[in-house]
């Protein structure tokens, strides 16, 4: 393998400058979920909302022969064995178009909109994960996506045909010491001396469709300011290698690479969009590229539903079948009532996105997040209930004569979808910065530990003109019936979500000024606001999506809104337990346990290890320069009450 990247070191502060240049820092269009953080619930921006299945004869044509090329050309089982995309399948997508479904048809592509894609993504999501993942690394986030965005005129003409033409593309950021941190960017471009390129050099990771890939796109640093820039890159140019096929857990066909750049010549006019404004473009595209997954999870839990279904139907034990169990009875009302939900969230998300009026970045990662928590646990169900035959492997069960129901396949093709395109863990930290956006514009210079004291004093007069009127507001609200009557048995769903929205607001202001700049280092806190927000946002979209049923007078109306109150009183349940956690909890006391553990203070609980799996090295994990050690290392449990701290006077 060529040289591995440098390990680039960067203090806290530079990190957290990138990532402030990297996001978007004005709000142009309206956000649900911006709103609902500030206490103001804008239901008008989410209902009514079209959820309708397009009617377009050429989508339906296209619809119907999709699904005839799943059949006659991949076998889910086969590629999961093989690791390998069928070449027929591949071919017949070509002829089909699939690798152009998002490309405008001026270039050569079907032209879907996003609702049309991403029907197709839930399909092929009830089918096979490998190939859910193939389309939606070269559709969503691989090279069309950011050059319909941001691309030139050139680029499109160039790319955007062959891309449709069927030539595969993916997407290069992730570095072995960089993940979610791009300060630490390795991969470098420098202009050569005539001016007519970018000499790249670098080593990527977990390049989704890498070892197939055509065109890349790839973001690399420029040595001289530090800044990011995205380019169009052929794997067929000198210098491009693919060096390692990566091999995982579940998507075993998954076409991942690490790929090196060895001087590589890249055309200055390869560069998308300006020069280092390679982050915004690749956060930008997610906010539409996110919206594979939690559509793609609505998919497979409609399958997971089927599976149940029929086997609690039919299984018997103690005299009765298993779904009659009040057990598993509750299981499956859950599994349904959740599901409605998800789709509720994904379908909204979606034509928010081709309204293209909306600002999605919460939304879309409030999708992402969510579903794909939800379809984790609700996959996990579907093996409990399917007990050892969820365990047992397709060709075992085939082999013994039973029908090869592939949980166990699911399971772990499907775990990827907490780490795919930004984590759990990253998603809440990201939407947790947005939550406090408009707080540190209006506050921010007086918990800035940098600011001098004339500039805390203007930030003060700032501060009070705007909460002198914004905080009582808050409190302030009309959440009761008959507000939303209109909605029938699920207003008062709503009006839980109004008065809600604003105890979440609320919330968000009394953290900033009871943690300060210690905030960002709250992220338990943090993570459970984001959390109190998903679930309203679900709540919403479930109660919005059965009245627009109903509404229309479907048949399913009635059955719907059984589905949208059960998950809505399940979510109050979470949304209460969520908000009594922010000021009751053991976060501290958990963080010095956790603390001692990387400092090697529990190390006797490793004893057993010793002897097949080596000794470890006793020694503390080394600072990183600069960095201060948080208040809460310094902690231990004897400061904290077993029941949780005390709650601020704020916090009412």
């Amino acid at each position: 393998m060529s040289r591995k990247n440098p390990t680039r070191h960067v203090t806290e502060a530079e990190a957290m400058e990138v990532a402030e240049a990297s996001r978007e820092k004005e709000w142009q269009r309206p956000s649900f979920m911006k709103e609902l953080f500030l206490g103001n619930f804008r239901l008008d921006l989410v209902h009514p909302y079209s959820a309708e299945k397009s009617t377009r004869p050429e989508f339906l044509a296209f619809f119907e022969t999709f699904q005839e090329v799943l059949k006659e050309h991949s076998d889910p089982v086969e590629i999961d064995a093989t690791g390998e995309y069928p070449p027929a399948l591949l071919d017949a997508f070509r002829k089909l178009g699939v690798f152009g479904m998002k490309i405008p048809t001026e270039y050569g592509g079907l032209g879907f909109s996003q609702a049309e894609y991403q029907l197709i993504m839930e399909l092929i999501s009830t089918w096979d994960g490998n190939i859910s993942a193939l389309i939606s690394a070269h559709q969503s986030i691989g090279v069309p996506q950011p050059l319909k965005l941001f691309g030139s005129d050139e680029l499109k003409k160039e790319y955007l045909p062959r891309c449709a033409k069927g030539e595969i593309s993916a997407f290069a950021l992730t570095e072995n010491d960089v993940g979610s941190d791009p300060a630490r960017l390795s991969t470098t471009v420098e202009l050569s001396e005539d001016g007519k390129h970018y000499i790249l050099d670098g080593t990527k990771l977990w390049c989704t469709n890498g070892t197939i890939a055509d065109l890349l796109v790839v973001m690399a640093r420029h040595p001289d300011n530090n800044r990011i820039s995205a380019f169009v890159v052929e794997t067929g140019w000198k210098g491009v290698k693919v060096e390692h096929r990566c091999h995982f857990m579940g998507l075993r066909a998954l076409a991942n690479a690490v790929i090196s750049f060895d001087q590589v010549k890249v055309p200055v006019g390869n560069l998308i969009g300006k020069e280092g404004r390679g982050l915004k473009i690749a956060l930008t595209t997610l906010n539409d590229g996110r919206l594979s997954i939690p559509n793609g999870s609505v998919g497979a839990m409609k399958l997971c539903i089927k599976i149940c279904r029929e086997w609690a139907s039919e299984r018997v034990q103690w005299g009765k079948p298993v779904g009659y169990h009040e057990a598993i009875t509750h299981k499956i009302a859950d599994m349904a009532s959740t599901t409605f939900a998800m789709e509720a969230i994904a379908k909204l998300t979606t034509w928010m996105a081709d309204q293209g009026n909306f600002d999605i970045r919460l939304e879309a990662a409030a999708a992402k997040e969510w579903n794909s928590e939800r379809a984790w646990h609700i996959i996990d169900e579907t093996m409990q209930i399917r007990g050892g035959r969820g365990y047992e492997t397709e060709k075992s069960l085939a082999a013994r004569g039973e029908e090869p129901i592939g949980v166990e396949r699911m399971m772990r093709d499907y775990r990827i979808n907490r780490i795919f395109e930004g984590s759990s863990e990253i998603m809440h930290l990201f939407m947790a910065r947005e939550a406090v956006d408009k707080h540190l514009q209006v506050a921010g210079d007086l918990i800035d530990p940098k600011k001098n004291a004339s500039e805390k004093t203007a930030a003060l007069v700032q501060s009070a003109a705007f909460y002198g009127t914004w905080y009582p507001t808050r409190w302030l609200g009309w959440g009761q019936w008959p507000r939303y009557s209109e909605f029938g048995r699920l207003a008062g769903h709503l009006c839980f979500v109004e008065r809600n929205s604003r105890r979440l607001s609320r919330q968000v202001f009394h953290g900033m000024m009871v943690h300060q700049a210690r905030l960002q280092n709250k992220q338990a806190f943090l993570f459970r606001l984001v959390d109190i927000a998903n679930e309203l946002f679900a709540m919403t979209a479930s109660v919005s999506r059965a009245q627009s049923m109903r509404q229309q007078r479907l048949p399913e109306a009635a059955s719907a809104e059984r589905l949208a109150d059960l998950f809505c009183c399940n979510s109050r349940r979470k949304i209460q337990d969520l908000f009594r956690d922010l000021w009751r909890n053991d976060d501290s006391f958990k963080y010095s346990v956790g603390r001692g553990v990387l400092d090697n203070q529990y190390i006797w609980l490793e004893e057993l290890l010793e002897g097949l799996h080596g000794a470890s090295p006793v020694q503390a994990p080394q600072k990183t320069k600069g960095a201060k050690e948080p208040k809460e290392a310094k902690e231990g449990p004897r400061r904290i009450a077993r029941s949780g701290a005390k709650k601020p006077a704020l916090a009412g």
